[in-house]
């Protein structure tokens, strides 16, 4: 079903003109990679350097590939190094790193002459990612934020904001413990799911009621690289 364009007798040189098609094709495609990328964010929280990357890592890999010829393994070994290059640097999420083996699969299939393939991975997986990133697949409605409350250290912590926590939110962790101005202080840091409507400053205020308007932070948990 697919051929490869690339295939010669034994000996024979490629030719040209199926070099060109191919690298055509990887610019092509890898363009279409990164458009996937930049239009399937429904936030609009793209990398604009990611997507620079995405469009040009196919039609590289299909060059490494076609230069290193026959040696697959060795090509395939020269491909993963080029394609985790960025993540020596910059750290990055799951959902990167499956841009990343999308576009370096595509490399891979151009180079080794699989047009077709190429074009069918392409259409395939990117509809497929577009979908699932569109809707939010495997998103958490519910997210959790980080609460800090500072407290003088004379207060008992320990159950005393248990009933606002109720009133205010879906679940709430306490997570750390640590003293601070010499020892006067106290910090709690808190994960806690808010309810949906609450209203913020009135959860807020109430706490300040309890530890003695000391600073009261109420933010978003830091994001955090995931792994694989």
């Amino acid at each position: 079903m697919f051929t490869n364009i690339l295939e010669t007798t034994t000996g024979a040189a490629i030719s040209n003109t199926s070099v060109l098609i191919c690298i055509g094709v990887g610019i092509v495609l890898g363009l279409i990679i990164s458009l996937i990328y930049i239009f399937s964010d429904p936030h609009k929280k793209y990398s604009g350097n990611f997507a620079f990357s995405l469009a040009i890592l196919p039609v590289i890999v299909s060059v490494v590939i076609m230069i290193v010829g026959s040696d697959i393994a060795r090509a395939i070994s020269l491909g993963g190094v080029f394609a985790l290059v960025r993540f020596r640097s910059v750290p990055g999420n799951s959902k990167d790193i499956t841009n990343v083996f999308f576009a370096m699969a595509v490399g891979l299939a151009t180079g080794m002459g699989y047009v077709g393939m190429a074009v069918v991975v392409t259409i395939v997986v990117g509809l497929l990612y577009f979908v699932l990133n569109r809707f939010e697949f495997g998103v958490r409605r519910v997210i959790p934020k980080q609460l800090k409350i500072t407290i003088p250290e004379n207060l008992n912590y320990e159950g005393a904001f248990d009933d606002l926590f109720k009133e205010y939110s879906d679940g709430c962790e306490l997570e750390r413990v640590r003293t601070t101005n010499l020892g006067t202080l106290y910090e709690l840091t808190y994960s806690i799911n808010m309810k949906s409507g609450i209203n913020e400053k009135q959860f807020i205020d109430s706490l300040r009621c309890r530890n003695g308007n000391l600073n009261i932070v109420l933010c978003r948990v830091p994001e955090q690289s995931e792994k694989l």
